[in-house]
């Protein structure tokens, strides 16, 4: 991991920040990656107890780089969702520091048995970022999503992937997972 990249900690959202939290999702770099949300479902995210929904913050001045929500935080079964993250600078390391933070995050305080996801293939930069953050793809969902973007209109395939705690465990054991 670069040793530059600025630090990141999460915050939760307030109602304040969903006019940035749209903005972001609607940006030209993240949309074809993403299946943005209407301002309400980020508002139900908030005031919903099986969710949790941070701004990503970085560097000294706590500057807002990007937004996560996890679902199935109450989840019975362990089964903690990575549902989005979204950022807005690329290629600074956030994305790998962010990551690492949820994985401590679901592991630690949630208790997490299971830490999954499911990423468009198309977006090989995170396919690559979560297999190397120790992520197993389970399976794709092939062409389960429309994809229309700058005239192209198609499909695109979904890739589940998951950390199991005692793989996260055996990171940690190795020194894998610092921050």
């Amino acid at each position: 991991m670069s040793t530059t990249a600025p630090r990141v900690h999460l915050r939760p959202t307030m109602l304040s920040d969903l006019d940035y939290v749209v903005s972001i999702e609607q940006d030209g770099a993240n949309r074809p990656f993403i299946t943005p949300w209407e301002r309400v479902q980020h508002e139900g995210a908030l005031r919903f107890p099986d969710s949790r929904h941070f701004i990503i913050e970085a560097g000294a001045e706590a500057t807002r780089a990007g937004f996560v929500i996890l679902q199935g935080c109450r989840n019975p079964h362990g089964s903690v969702e990575l549902k989005r993250i979204v950022l807005g600078p690329k290629g600074a390391g956030l994305g790998r520091r962010s990551v690492r933070l949820l994985k401590a995050l679901a592991f630690t305080q949630l208790k997490a048995h299971r830490f999954w996801l499911d990423v468009k293939a198309l977006n090989t930069r995170a396919l690559k970022l979560y297999a190397s953050e120790g992520f197993v793809e389970e399976g794709r969902l092939r062409e389960s999503v429309r994809v229309t973007t700058e005239g192209a209109d198609g499909y695109d395939s979904l890739v589940v992937m998951s950390l199991l705690d005692r793989e996260y465990q055996a990171r940690v054991a190795l020194g894998e997972e610092g921050v």
